[in-house]
């Protein structure tokens, strides 16, 4: 089993296959637009503008879980995400992560990377999984863990083969 094996939520109540995605690094993160880690968005766009022609995905996943720091609608998201942030990476509709409505990618997430302590369950918003060409989850970062300290970690995983 591997990611490629999910299917996500996207606004306006459309799916996506996750087996699109195949062949490419994916950063896989919670997100939340009145969050005190909100400003990781400028962050995860750089990553984004700078990799992707090299073949990284970042996919962002509003979550109203932690504080209430998501509450709008799919279209205000959007809206803040790109007048704000100047967003171009895909964001999917509004999920759980943790308890029992969370969206099964993020179970399978957290059953393959550990957080602090062998913990499990997210913490908080902009918590990020780094998952190789292959489908393999490969490392998990904390919210504290900025965007761009990712980078050459990325690159690893973008110079090794499909």
């Amino acid at each position: 089993m591997s990611v490629y094996d999910f299917t996500v939520k996207m606004p306006g109540g459309g799916t996506e296959a996750l087996a699109a995605h195949q062949g490419k690094v994916l950063l896989v993160v919670n997100t939340a637009s009145k969050c005190g880690f909100t400003p990781q968005y400028k962050g995860l766009e750089a990553l984004y503008r700078k990799y992707k022609d090299q073949g990284l995905e970042i996919l962002a996943f509003p979550c109203n879980q932690f504080g209430a720091q998501e509450p709008g609608d799919a279209q205000e998201i959007q809206n803040f995400c790109s007048l704000t942030y100047d967003v171009s990476f895909p964001l999917a509709a509004k999920i759980d992560v943790n308890g029992t409505d969370e969206d099964p990618l993020w179970h399978y997430l957290k059953q393959q990377q550990a957080g602090l302590l062998g913990s499990r369950g997210i913490k908080w918003n902009f918590t990020k999984f780094l998952v190789d060409r292959k489908g393999n989850v490969v490392a998990r970062h904390g919210p504290q863990v900025k965007p761009e300290a990712l980078a050459k970690d990325i690159e690893t995983l973008l110079a090794a083969a499909a």
